[in-house]
C-alpha cells in the first residue's frame, strides 16, 4: 500500500550508510539532549580528526615564524686523506702550514741549480693524515621585503579558518544530533498513535466476528479487517525498524552505544532572529571575511616580490688533526652579509600581484554574495517554518476529524447502515493523515534545526 512506501522516504531522512563506533564502555540510556551534545563534542570521531587538523595549522604558523629567526647549525667532520690538495688543505686549515710543505728541503739552496724541474716529494706525496673540523654557522634574514611577515600573517590566519571549520563542523554535529532526537521523538509518538490504530483494528475485528456468528456480517468482511491490520501492523513493524535506525545512526554521531533517550516535544522551538547578530555570527561569512583578509595580505607578499632580500651569516669554527685540539688556538671565523634582488624575470611578478588584486576583488564580492545568500536563506526558512506550521494545525485538525468520523462509522457498521469497506476506508484516511502530520513535523523541525545553525548562537 502506499503507506508503507511512503514511511520509507518520509520518517528519517538519515544518510544510506551508518558505521556504529562501539569504541567506548557501556551502552547509554534514558540519555537526555543535553547531555547527548556533551558527549558528542567530546566523542565524535569528525570533530577528534578537524581537531587534529586544528592542532597542525598551528604548528605550522609556528613554523613560519620561525623562518624569521634564523638557523645555527653545527657541523663536525672527521676525515682523513693522502690526496696532495686535501693534505695541504687540512694543513692550512689546522694554521700548520710551513714552506718545507712546499718542497723547499729540496731545493738547493746556493742557486747553482736550477729549482723549477724539480717536482717536491712532500708536496706531491704527503703522508696521510687526519682531519677534523668543527664549524659553527648561523645565517639569519634581515630584510625579505616583508615576504617573512605576511607569510606568517596567512599561516596565523589560517590557523584561524581551521578553527572555524571546526566550528562549521561542530555546527552541522549539533544539528545532526538534535534532528536525530526529535526524528525519534517523532518516530516514539508516530508508534504509539499507529499502536492505537492497531487497537482499534483489533476491536473491530472483534466486532465483525461477533457480528459474523450472528449471521449479520460476512466472513469477506472479516477478512478485509484481517488485511487491513496486517498492513497497519506492518507499517508498525517499519515505524519500529526506522526507530533503530534512528539509535544507530545516534550512536554513530555519539561514537558511544545509545539505547534510550528522554523524548523532547514534537515541534522545535523557533529562535529569534536579530539579522545584524546573524551577519556578524554565521560561520560562512566569517570565512568569506576571512578569506578576504588572506587574500589581501597576498597582495602585500606579492608586492614583496620587487623588493631586494638581506641576509647575514657568522662562521665559527676550529680545525685540527686531534679532536679539538688547540681548538681557540687554530680557531676562525667569517662574517658576512648578501644582497639578492631581482631586476627581471618576463613580468611574472607584475602577472602575480595583477592576479592576487583580481583574487581579492572576487572574494570581496564573495563576501557581499555570502551576506545577501545567508539573508535570503533566513527568510526562506522562516517563510517555510510559518508554511509548516500552518500545515501542522490544519493537520492535526484533520486527524482529530478522522479519527471521529471511523468511531462513527464503526458504530454505523455495528448498526448495519454502512459496509465494512466505508469503514476501512475511513479508518485508512487516519492511516494517512497521521502519516502526512509526520512528515510535516519532521520537515518543519529541520528548517528549525536549519535556521539554527545559520543564526549560530550555540544553542540548542
Amino acid at each position: 500500500m502506499i503507506f508503507k512506501k511512503s514511511l520509507i522516504y518520509v520518517l528519517l531522512a538519515l544518510p544510506s550508510s551508518i558505521i556504529l563506533a562501539n569504541e567506548l564502555s557501556s551502552p547509554l540510556e534514558s540519555l537526555s539532549l543535553k547531555n547527548a551534545l556533551k558527549v558528542m563534542k567530546e566523542n565524535n570521531l569528525e570533530l577528534k580528526i578537524s581537531n587534529f587538523d586544528e592542532q597542525m595549522q598551528v604548528y605550522q604558523s609556528k613554523i613560519a615564524q620561525g623562518h624569521s629567526y634564523g638557523k645555527l647549525n653545527l657541523k663536525a667532520q672527521a676525515l682523513r686523506s693522502n690526496d696532495a690538495g686535501n693534505i695541504f688543505g687540512f694543513k692550512l686549515k689546522s694554521r700548520e702550514a710551513a714552506f718545507g710543505d712546499f718542497g723547499f728541503a729540496e731545493f738547493d739552496m746556493s742557486g747553482k741549480t736550477n729549482p723549477l724541474p724539480i717536482q717536491p716529494k712532500d708536496l706531491n706525496f704527503p703522508d696521510s693524515r687526519n682531519h677534523f673540523q668543527t664549524t659553527l654557522t648561523y645565517a639569519v634574514p634581515l630584510y625579505t621585503g616583508g615576504k617573512l611577515d605576511q607569510y606568517a600573517k596567512i599561516t596565523k590566519s589560517l590557523e584561524t579558518m581551521s578553527k572555524l571549520n571546526t566550528s562549521k563542523l561542530l555546527n552541522e554535529k549539533v544539528f545532526q544530533t538534535t534532528k536525530t532526537f526529535y526524528d525519534i521523538s517523532l518516530i516514539e509518538h508516530y508508534i504509539t498513535n499507529l499502536g492505537s490504530i492497531v487497537d482499534n483494528i483489533n476491536q473491530l475485528e472483534s466486532i465483525v466476528r461477533s457480528m459474523k456468528e450472528e449471521g449479520f456480517a460476512k466472513e469477506i468482511d472479516e477478512l478485509e479487517v484481517q488485511a487491513r491490520k496486517s498492513e497497519a501492523q506492518s507499517m508498525l513493524r517499519q515505524a519500529r525498524y526506522n526507530n533503530e535506525l534512528a539509535y544507530q545512526y545516534l550512536s554513530f554521531l555519539l561514537n558511544t552505544e545509545v539505547h534510550s533517550i528522554q523524548t523532547v516535544d514534537d515541534l522545535a522551538t523557533i529562535p529569534n532572529i536579530d539579522n545584524t547578530q546573524i551577519q556578524k555570527n554565521n560561520l560562512d561569512i566569517q570565512k568569506a571575511q576571512l578569506g578576504e583578509k588572506i587574500t589581501g595580505i597576498a597582495i602585500k607578499l606579492q608586492e614583496s616580490n620587487f623588493l631586494p632580500t638581506v641576509g647575514a651569516f657568522g662562521e665559527y669554527g676550529s680545525s685540527d688533526n686531534k679532536l679539538l685540539n688547540d681548538f681557540i688556538d687554530k680557531d676562525f671565523y667569517t662574517l658576512g652579509l648578501q644582497l639578492e634582488w631581482n631586476i627581471f624575470n618576463g613580468n611574472i611578478d607584475k602577472h602575480n600581484l595583477e592576479k592576487a588584486k583580481v583574487e581579492n576583488m572576487k572574494v570581496h564580492d564573495q563576501v557581499e554574495l555570502a551576506k545577501k545568500g545567508i539573508a535570503l536563506q533566513v527568510q526562506k526558512l522562516l517563510t517555510g517554518i510559518k508554511s509548516k506550521n500552518s500545515e501542522i494545525t490544519s493537520l492535526e485538525t484533520q486527524l482529530n476529524f478522522a479519527s471521529r468520523v471511523y468511531e462513527n462509522y464503526q458504530e454505523r457498521y455495528r448498526e448495519g447502515i454502512t459496509s465494512i469497506s466505508d469503514v476501512l476506508i475511513k479508518q485508512s484516511k487516519e492511516l494517512e493523515v497521521l502519516l502526512k502530520l509526520l512528515t510535516v513535523k519532521n520537515n518543519r523541525n529541520a528548517k528549525v534545526f536549519e535556521l539554527k545553525s545559520i543564526i549560530n548562537k550555540g544553542e540548542v
